[in-house]
């Protein structure tokens, strides 16, 4: 048996405050409470049904797979809708692969820390000797099952490297940055587009 707890004076008081600040309801009716020790439950007689209605269970159709979620959008479509910043002629060119690069990097099988030190020395040793278009392959990479909780696209090379590319010490350098022609590796390269050395 639970034993009645009696408010205090300053209990009461603070029920008061609270009971005034609030409204009705349902318009018309008038609930009055003074004293939360005189608004006990009421006993329920005996025999009375108190139960909730029998509640509707929702149970989803399940998917043959799980949605994707991939609010990025691909790496490619977000630098070819990039604005051109070079000579139309010049870019179409090189878009259809018919510019040649004057030179070219490979950093496949380099750690993203490797790559970052050897890309930034390639772009400025580049630019200093006045090349305009350079290759840089990163490779497509690979797809794998199970790459942890935190989804990662493949290749972060891949990802990585347009990104460097926009940073210092290299965004000084580079006018524009595009996925090469098939004939020069297709989405796992770029082209970098150099700005001329002054």
């Amino acid at each position: 048996m639970t034993r009645k707890r009696r408010l205090t004076d300053a209990d009461r008081e603070i029920w008061g405050r609270v009971a005034r600040t609030t409204r009705p309801l349902a318009s018309g009716a008038s609930l009055k409470v003074d004293d939360p020790e005189d608004s006990a439950p009421a006993a329920t007689p005996p025999g009375s049904d108190t139960s909730l209605p029998a509640a509707r269970i929702f149970r989803p159709t399940p998917l043959s797979s799980p949605p994707a979620h991939d609010l990025a959008r691909p790496l490619g479509d977000a630098l070819a809708s990039a604005p051109m910043q070079m000579d139309k002629r010049r870019f179409q060119r090189m878009l259809r692969g018919k510019l040649v690069p004057e030179a070219r990097i490979d950093l496949h099988g380099m750690t993203l820390a490797q790559a970052h030190g050897a890309l930034n020395s390639f772009i400025l040793r580049a630019q200093q000797q006045g090349l305009r278009l350079v290759l840089v392959i990163t490779g497509k990479g690979r797809n794998t099952d199970n790459d942890g909780p935190i989804p990662r696209r493949p290749g972060a090379l891949k990802q990585d490297v347009p990104r460097w590319l926009r940073m210092a010490p290299l965004a000084p350098a580079v006018l524009e940055i595009r996925e090469a022609h098939a004939r020069h590796g297709g989405a796992g390269a770029y082209y970098v587009y150099l700005r001329r050395n002054r």
